[in-house]
């Protein structure tokens, strides 16, 4: 491994710790009600959304009608996408004259956009218009974003609170992730982008003389559009859902690699800073259950912090080994294509050259772990074990970093498990945050993690015995062929919206299949984390007792780290073993 790969993934998440502590500790503030000086200005606005929508601020739900509150809204959002796709022809803004979209494709984009997955079955610059980009789409990817921090907060609120059946308000916790959060980073990342030559621009395109290679020149045209306010808070959103066909490998959607930087930070930003506001959250007003001794501010959050990087860090350095470890053909061909300390080497195949196999290695691991799926290369080219590696991530629930809010209440479910497992060790009942963990919690939590696996695997068999697969993999046929076919499920159900760029997945059967993964994955996980943090929240605090295991420290650390990987290697090795594991071998006796 080169020195190059190893200070850019170091430097990366440096950068990215001192970014988040910081706006985690915020975050805890304004869900607390308390905002900074220099956000109070916007708290006549806030009131005045609540007055406009008819909402009561200081009228708190319990968990059923907080799930109700949210399932209808994001039901609704889910409608508006789709109608506005269906009579697009009709609306303003549209100045390449793009045509309705079918009922299919609509249908898979307004589930997709309003479940955080951000799947694209479409190329984005020649099928949606202007009007549909940023009244549809971008506004989708701020609410559904608001919609998985709404959650956590609320999730949190279970473990701070005693003997209540209350979790806050939906539409306030909505409300402040958007009006407080995601707004001001995105006109600031925005504009970061603009600078970077980014486009921000209702021209519909520009035309370009080309010179052919017979001398002759030709005109192409070049596709334009709003794409800056786009890509901001597709990129802090974790949506991930590209303005062009090629996703964030455009030049005029990610220039250079100072705007690449910026977009892989803002992928793992709120993920990583939501770690320090649930830590901030459990030492706040209100909070419970850590006895007389209470840990020190962020602790919790600082442990669940250490658990993802521990996990992505390794992967992500495991990712550019195979990527720059070159492959067979290209060895056959007679070429050193192994990376060394003074050649960079490697496959290049599908990545760009303004950013090389260090930073599309950082960006595949990134997007993958954190419920992004934007990409700047494409996944498909990636060696067998390079692309296993971005797959393995999405399979193990997006957890690691994972989506805005959702990727953390993941996380808490296997702290829930790891918990109740050392309490079986111990012949204790397990405890969590002051909390028992009892069977209704457990069951909770299996539904969360096993639900989407489920998904994932049984969709997966009934694709490749589905006749509209032989044509949709022609390209690929064989292990390879499978292993787009899992990718592209893995993606659907864990709410990623990454693919393997050779599966054609725009027919009926994959654009219905991958939609119904995308509600499962998002609400039927929902659901149960909400009935979770009700019974939670309707808990007496527990004090400290001699067999309570610390879950700040190292060893709850190992123990977190090990529950993850080994649910996820039970659950998908078999189904990874049939597709990049066999294409691995396979190119290996080709050497």
């Amino acid at each position: 491994m080169t020195a190059h790969i190893v200070l850019e993934v170091l430097a990366t998440f440096a950068l990215l710790t001192a970014l988040a502590i910081p706006l985690g500790t915020l975050m805890a503030r304004i869900y607390q009600g308390e905002l900074p000086a220099w956000l109070r200005w916007l708290r006549p606005v806030e009131r005045g959304l609540y007055r406009l929508a008819g909402v009561d601020s200081d009228q708190e739900m319990n968990w059923k009608r907080y799930a109700a509150g949210l399932l209808l809204f994001n039901l609704l959002g889910a409608l508006v996408v789709y109608g506005l796709q269906r009579v697009q022809a009709s609306l303003p803004l549209n100045p390449l004259g793009l045509p309705d979209v079918g009922p299919d494709v609509a249908f898979n984009t307004a589930v997709s956009f309003a479940s955080n997955t951000n799947w694209q079955a479409y190329g984005g610059e020649f099928t949606m218009s202007f009007s549909v980009q940023m009244v549809a789409l971008t506004v989708q990817n701020f609410v559904s974003a608001a919609t998985g921090m709404a959650v956590l907060v609320a999730f949190v609120r279970g473990f701070t609170r005693k003997s209540t059946s209350d979790l806050g308000n939906f539409w306030v916790d909505l409300t402040r992730s958007v009006l407080y959060v995601l707004l001001p980073l995105s006109l600031i990342v925005a504009l970061l982008l603009v600078s970077q030559g980014v486009v921000q621009t209702f021209d519909g395109s520009a035309v370009a003389t080309v010179l052919e290679p017979s001398g002759e020149s030709t005109s192409q045209l070049i596709a334009l559009g709003p794409v800056a306010s786009q890509v901001a808070i597709k990129q802090l959103g974790t949506n991930g859902g590209g303005f062009f066909n090629v996703n964030s490998a455009h030049p005029l959607e990610n220039p250079t690699p100072l705007s690449n930087l910026i977009e892989v930070l803002s992928i793992l930003l709120i993920p990583a800073a939501l770690c320090f506001t649930f830590g901030s959250l459990l030492n706040g007003p209100g909070a419970c259950g850590r006895g007389a001794t209470p840990a020190p501010p962020n602790r919790q959050g600082l442990a669940i912090y250490v658990v993802m990087a521990a996990i992505l860090i390794p992967l992500t350095f495991a990712t550019a080994y195979a990527e720059q470890a070159g492959t067979p053909m290209l060895e056959q061909a007679g070429l050193d294509v192994t990376a060394s300390a003074t050649q960079a080497g490697g496959n290049m195949e599908g990545k760009e050259t303004r950013f090389g196999i260090a930073s599309s290695a950082v960006w595949a691991a990134a997007t993958t772990a954190a419920s992004n799926g934007s990409v700047n290369s494409m996944h498909d080219s990636y060696t067998p074990l390079g692309g296993l590696i971005p797959m393995w991530l999405m399979q193990l629930g997006e957890v690691v970093f994972g989506g805005v809010g959702s990727g953390l209440y993941g996380m808490l479910m296997y702290a829930l498990i790891a918990v109740f497992v050392a309490g079986l060790m111990v012949g204790r009942t397990p405890e969590y945050l002051g909390k028992k963990v009892e069977a209704f919690e457990m069951k909770m939590a299996s539904l969360v993690i096993l639900i989407p696996s489920a998904a994932v695997l049984i969709s997966t068999a009934i694709a490749v015995m589905h006749p509209e697969t032989a044509s949709g993999i022609v390209p690929n046929p064989g292990a390879h062929g499978f292993s787009e076919i899992l990718y592209a499920f893995s993606s659907g159900a864990n709410n990623n919206g990454s693919a393997f760029g050779g599966l054609t997945a725009s027919g009926p059967f994959y654009t219905y299949a991958i939609g119904l993964c995308m509600l499962i994955g998002r609400y039927f996980v929902i659901i149960p984390v909400l009935a979770l943090a009700g019974s939670m929240a309707r808990k007496k605090a527990v004090p400290v007792g001699a067999g309570t295991l610390t879950t700040h420290g190292p060893l709850f650390v190992v123990l977190l780290i090990g529950t993850v990987l080994l649910v996820g290697a039970l659950t998908f090795v078999p189904a990874l073993a049939l597709g990049p594991i066999v294409e691995h071998v396979q190119a290996a006796l080709t050497r």
